[in-house]
């Protein structure tokens, strides 16, 4: 019987124990010791609660997982690999983050989390920032991630989650399209999203036609660092990184 159950669940790859039910038909409670007797045979390991993955034939108990991204996208519907990790993934940093950055417009109980080893951190953002999201194959699974516009955006809006604006402003070495990052940054409908573009395409010559705010409080141009550094007047900004050799 529960050979026959895994060779069912090893279809998946990655299952919950509600799709175990409807593809097994066992009872939930009967099914819910099964699968701790194949956890502690090795055949399937614990994602997280509820979520499990099948260990192909050969790998060892422990030793074998799935590719992070694979498993970030699979603790919270809907989900989306953004941040530091985009940032990372299309190569706009060198700088391999120690955390995996998920975002998503629903709620978690737990926001940070260590699956295999890795740490995990989810995100929950506004519906309405919600957007820019593509889909690459990793492995045999189609994963969601920001893509290279988006990134930069989501970065500006949370710097803390990329390490600072100075990891951001490494995007700006490459071609980012300046449309899409316009039309992404009045979206957001965040005033420090677009200063904080508008500084950094002027700094590294990008013309992008962004729309000039009427307001009199400064920002940081990096939230994450300390309040010191000189100002600039047209985008109300307070750099307090310094960006030279960037270039």
């Amino acid at each position: 019987m529960r050979i026959e159950m895994l060779n069912k669940l090893a279809r998946k790859r990655i299952f919950t124990i509600e799709e175990a039910v409807k593809i097994t038909g066992i009872d939930k409670n009967i099914l819910k010791v099964l699968l701790s007797r194949l956890e502690k045979k090795g055949w399937i390991e614990r994602i997280e609660k509820g979520k499990y993955i099948v260990i192909p034939l050969g790998a060892e108990k422990g030793e074998y997982t799935l590719h992070e991204f694979i498993i970030g996208s699979l603790l919270v519907k809907p989900s989306t690999i953004a941040y530091w990790s985009a940032l990372n993934y299309h190569g706009f940093t060198e700088q391999i983050p120690n955390t995996v950055f998920i975002q998503t417009t629903a709620r978690k109980k737990k926001q940070d989390l260590r699956i295999f080893g890795v740490r995990y951190k989810i995100v929950r953002i506004k519906l309405e920032k919600y957007f820019g999201i593509e889909k690459t194959w990793i492995e045999e699974f189609q994963v969601p991630i920001t893509d290279r516009e988006k990134t930069v955006i989501d970065c500006l809006d949370k710097p803390r989650y990329c390490g600072g604006i100075l990891e951001v402003a490494k995007a700006f070495r490459e071609e980012l399209e300046a449309e899409k990052l316009r039309e992404y940054a009045v979206r957001m409908n965040n005033s420090a999203v677009i200063r904080r573009l508008g500084y950094l395409c002027d700094y590294f010559g990008v013309d992008i036609g962004l729309p000039k705010l009427k307001t009199r409080n400064y920002i940081l141009l990096d939230p994450t660092m300390p309040r010191e550094g000189h100002v600039d007047s047209k985008w109300k900004i307070i750099v307090n990184v310094e960006l030279e050799g960037l270039e």
